[in-house]
């Protein structure tokens, strides 16, 4: 923090190194890491969890258009390629599962890196599938990330779970 500009100014204002040091403690409150890792988790958890609802025609049943996408539309862009998916059907309801449950996982604050790691590891796959959408890819990336290093916050069942275990011994 600046601690030598903090004297008044002659004309009895706070000098501009108090109104910095009070500006980011404005925002240090605001932004405590806990709520931080909320939103990433929340942020996270939804762009999968509506790809993932639209994969499914019923309780463990995909719809005709998940399978489609994975046999004729998507194709993996790698070197020599592009290639398409092998085992269609497979892939779709392996899509479907990780894009509905890693988000439940990550808005609970359950198993919350990972949760993290398999979005992480998903969105690894959508970039080969769909090279042009780095910019966002590189955001999730970036998200989950952010959740295995620093887990999930205060604000989750991991931290409950945590602090259940470390009062019962």
């Amino acid at each position: 923090m600046i601690t030598d500009q903090h004297m008044a100014t002659d004309s009895g204002l706070p000098s501009p190194g108090a109104l910095v040091d009070r500006a980011n403690h404005l925002v240090q409150t605001l932004a405590t890491p806990s709520l931080v890792q909320l939103v990433l988790r929340l942020a996270l958890a939804v762009p999968f969890w509506r790809s993932g609802m639209l994969k499914w025609g019923g309780f463990l049943r995909l719809n005709d258009t998940a399978v489609t996408l994975f046999s004729d539309e998507f194709m993996l862009h790698l070197p020599g390629g592009p290639y398409h998916f092998p085992a269609p059907a497979v892939m779709a309801f392996l899509s479907g599962s990780g894009e509905i449950m890693f988000p439940i996982l990550l808005v609970l604050g359950l198993g919350t890196r990972f949760a993290a790691l398999g979005l992480l590891f998903m969105t690894l796959i959508v970039e080969l599938t769909v090279p042009d959408g780095w910019p966002i890819h590189l955001t999730w990336a970036a998200m989950a990330l952010a959740l295995m290093a620093y887990g999930p916050g205060r604000i989750s069942l991991d931290h409950l779970l945590c602090r259940a275990r470390s009062h019962a011994r």
